[in-house]
């Protein structure tokens, strides 16, 4: 029997929708040998200034005004999907990604799983004039759903929780498409990680507390300043910063962890994040929905740090309302919650708990169950049983 063919689309604004791509590609490659798959960033299909606007416009806001962008996201989830600025925006959108729709055909693939909106309207407007049968599918990478997410025409939805679910119905998304499977997360963060040997492999100490600071993929936020803080605190403990791309902060953790040996190892971009958070006990972050998820799926409980409006903050919220996570509204209140759980095991415990709970470490096959079901090939066998 021929492969089937599914394609993942992405888009680079933010790093969350391209792992939540790769997440599913790599499991399909591990787990589903009857599938041939291909991920696509729609950002490499468009020209330079639409691109600006859809990655670097949109980091330099949420990171530099915040506010503003609380604003904008919530008015434009508001906003009226038929009126006259979302026809101008999806317009405009339509003008820049003529090459990706030549590369969509060139795969030609049997079904389409987008983890953003953006692609998903496009092929919206090409299933609408029937120039497109192939189903398309809308992966959800937070936990919240902004109305650009409800798209017309759309096989089916994948949800991060049951509320997303229930909210997704609530949009007049038949109960049938809408799919409670939580965010696709690295085949890494899946699999049991033996703390001992992590440990050894990074030169950390197993049997002492550690705590990991996380800045995203790009290192966002004043990392250096917040490893110094923690480093005041009290407690004997290990501090694993993980700086990201961010050569700079990079640097100046290299000056502090100089002054701090064997309690502060910062780390540039790595792809062993599952390996070192194996090594931990509690995670300070910004709650990014790939974030979080991949917290949530090794059980890791959270100091959600200074989310902004929007998205992280109903990240955020989630994570908060179920248990798994504090939240610190600036460093003040983060070396003070930080130095709250060191003191209270038992707390601690409990929230790590609540995080195993929550977690949905095999979202990405999940996914993938319910796209090759839907293609009529649920029959053939798939490689990896649930653990």
């Amino acid at each position: 029997m021929p492969k089937q063919k599914i394609l993942f689309l992405s888009v680079s604004a933010g790093a969350g929708h391209v792992r939540a791509a790769e997440a599913l590609r790599l499991t399909a490659e591990a787990e589903f040998p009857q599938l041939e798959t291909l991920h696509l960033d729609a950002m490499d299909y468009v020209p330079s200034t639409f691109r600006k606007v859809y990655t670097d416009f949109y980091i330099t806001l949420v990171n530099s005004y915040p506010t503003l962008w609380g604003v904008l996201y919530q008015r434009s989830s508001e906003a009226d999907p038929d009126g006259p600025m979302q026809k101008l925006r999806r317009a405009i959108e339509r003008l820049g990604t003529g090459d990706l729709r030549k590369a969509i055909e060139a795969f030609a693939p049997d079904a389409i799983v987008c983890t953003h909106f953006l692609p998903a309207e496009i092929l919206m407007r090409e299933i609408r004039r029937e120039r497109m049968k192939v189903p398309v599918w809308v992966q959800v990478t937070d936990f919240d759903l902004h109305g650009m997410w409800v798209i017309p025409c759309m096989t089916g939805y994948f949800a991060a929780s049951d509320e997303i679910a229930f909210r997704m119905r609530a949009n007049r998304i038949d109960a049938a498409r809408a799919h409670t499977t939580g965010i696709p997360v690295m085949p890494s963060f899946t699999v049991p990680q033996d703390r001992q040997a992590c440990a050894a492999r990074f030169g950390l100490d197993p049997g002492k507390r550690t705590i990991m600071l996380m800045g995203g993929g790009a290192g966002v936020g004043k990392l250096d300043e917040v490893a110094a803080g923690l480093m005041r605190l009290e407690h004997d403990f290990q501090l694993l910063v993980l700086a990201g791309r961010n050569e700079a902060a990079l640097a100046r953790l290299k000056v502090h962890a100089a002054e701090h040996p064997k309690r502060l190892f910062p780390f540039g971009f790595t792809n062993e994040v599952a390996q070192l958070m194996a090594c931990t006990d509690l995670v300070v972050t910004k709650p990014g929905g790939l974030t979080t998820s991949e917290c949530l799926a090794m059980g890791i409980p959270m100091v959600v740090y200074a989310p902004i409006p929007g998205q992280e903050e109903r990240n955020a919220d989630y994570v908060l309302e179920q248990g798994a996570a504090w939240k610190a509204i600036d460093q003040v209140s983060l070396e003070y919650k930080v130095r709250q759980l060191l003191a209270e095991p038992d707390r601690l415990a409990r929230m790590r708990e609540c995080a195993r709970r929550l977690g949905r470490p095999q979202a990405a096959r999940r996914v993938l169950e319910t796209v090759q079901a839907e293609l009529g090939c649920a029959d053939l066998t798939v490689a990896a049983v649930d653990a």
